[in-house]
């Protein structure tokens, strides 16, 4: 009796496995087609281009990379000559550069579309120092002297060239010296240039020292508000007097400056969940206030120099994705993907759930419905030939099947169709063996 109860287990157990591997098969393919159409998992390096050592880029530089490390991401450092080097890095596909800081305002043709911004990311106010008596107001005063403007290649270098050039002074009447921004002020404390431009936070070592000089001077710039009508991409800044340093009284007036904005560029074809980890870092390391911007004020979509990511669109509208907010990155970069295959997946496999029982009840009567043809074929012949020596014969076939039924197994539920078979079986036996008795002579 156990035997037969084993036996009946397994029959069933193995009609059901046949009713559910092509479902399961069809599953399978359809994950696999959805999966080429979801993105890769987003990669564990990124590469920055900063800036010179000891400039602001590669202080933010060094606290991004120090924030992405938490989540499992190497931030590699590539030091460069400023935002113009960054630039042309970026554009460069063979330089494996993936994200970098650029100045607004640098960008000024329509190639490079494949560069996206994550947005502005704080001001770079432009400092310049000098050494006079007089006090100076405007950079044509600078025609003449020997003025550092950074090194080829630096943001710091554009941007002086052009606003000197608004005010008249040019290589022609002017020596304008190729100097990195800390050589420059090394060769400024020491007299051997009259003018130093700089760009860069006031927490900067060399602009810090320049500040507390004695005898440098910072230059007030009386036309401030007329080079960012010229300059568009400019911003016109305040330096509130003791703002530097309230004991010393430093600067000793307010003191107009003017500015531009950092951004933060990246490939546009970067992953989207590393967009997001970056603007997440970008948030930490920008939001708190500083001495030209109020708490929150970056990073922002302040600029438009290149075009916003939507990712970046979507986190200043609403923040960083659901998911993020709550996961650890790589859980949340699992997950995001997941979804995308699993809800697509889950729509196809609902269907599946009616025809796996179909193939099952139909796996299940087709050994019943396949003994219903050999009663029927038999019952056919009876039919056709109804003599004595047949119906011998086709009472011999009858048993045969009824034999043959009778070692079907079928899952309980399934029982009633055993039972209405055997009836049909007897059916044909009592309609035999009326002709039998009929025909007494056959």
């Amino acid at each position: 009796m156990m035997d037969r109860i084993k036996r009946l287990v397994f029959i069933s157990k193995r009609d059901l496995l046949f009713a559910v591997l092509p479902a399961l098969a069809l599953g399978v393919l359809a994950l696999v087609a959805m999966y080429h159409f979801v993105d890769p998992a987003p990669p564990t390096r990124l590469v920055m281009s900063t800036g010179e050592a000891q400039s602001d880029y590669q202080g933010f530089g060094e606290r991004y990379q120090q924030i992405l490390k938490r989540d499992g991401v190497t931030l590699e450092l590539r030091t460069s000559a400023g935002a113009v080097e960054n630039l042309q890095r970026l554009k460069d596909t063979n330089a494996g550069v993936d994200v970098a800081f650029v100045q607004d305002g640098l960008h000024t043709d329509q190639e490079g579309g494949e560069l996206v911004s994550l947005g502005s990311m704080y001001y770079e106010p432009l400092w310049v120092f000098y050494r006079s008596e007089q006090d100076l107001t405007r950079l044509d005063q600078l025609a003449g002297k020997r003025v550092s403007i950074g090194r080829e290649g630096g943001g710091t270098r554009r941007i002086a060239l052009q606003l000197l050039h608004l005010s008249g002074v040019t290589e022609r009447n002017t020596q304008l010296l190729a100097l990195r921004s800390i050589d420059g002020a090394k060769a400024l404390a020491d007299g051997e240039v009259d003018a130093a431009f700089f760009i860069g936070m006031p927490e900067t070592d060399f602009i810090e020292e320049s500040l507390h000089h004695s005898d440098l001077k910072l230059m007030n710039l009386m036309h401030a508000e007329a080079y960012t009508r010229r300059l568009p991409f400019l911003h016109a800044l305040k330096l509130p007097r003791g703002a530097v340093d309230i004991v010393s009284d430093m600067p000793p007036d307010d003191t107009r400056l003017v500015g531009l904005t950092s951004t933060l560029i990246v490939r546009d074809e970067l992953h989207p969940a590393l967009k997001y980890l970056l603007l997440k870092a970008a948030k930490e390391v920008h939001g708190a206030p500083d001495l030209f911007a109020d708490k929150n004020q970056f990073p922002s979509d302040k600029d438009a120099d290149f075009p916003l990511a939507e990712e970046a669109t979507r986190f200043y509208k609403s923040g960083p994705p659901l998911l993020q907010r709550y996961l650890p990155f790589w859980a949340a970069s699992f997950a995001d993907r997941m979804l995308v295959v699993l809800v697509p997946l889950i729509a196809f496999l609902i269907p599946l759930t009616r025809v796996i029982p179909a193939i099952y009840s139909w796996r299940i009567r087709s050994r019943i419905y396949r003994w219903y043809g050999e009663l029927k074929f038999l019952e056919t012949q009876v039919q056709a030939d109804t003599s004595g020596a047949k119906r011998i014969e086709h009472l011999a076939k009858l048993d045969w099947i009824e034999d043959r039924v009778n070692d079907v197994r079928l899952p309980l539920a399934f029982s009633n169709h055993m039972y209405v078979l055997r009836e049909h079986i007897d059916l044909v036996r009592r309609r035999l063996t009326r002709l039998q008795e009929s025909d007494p002579s056959g």
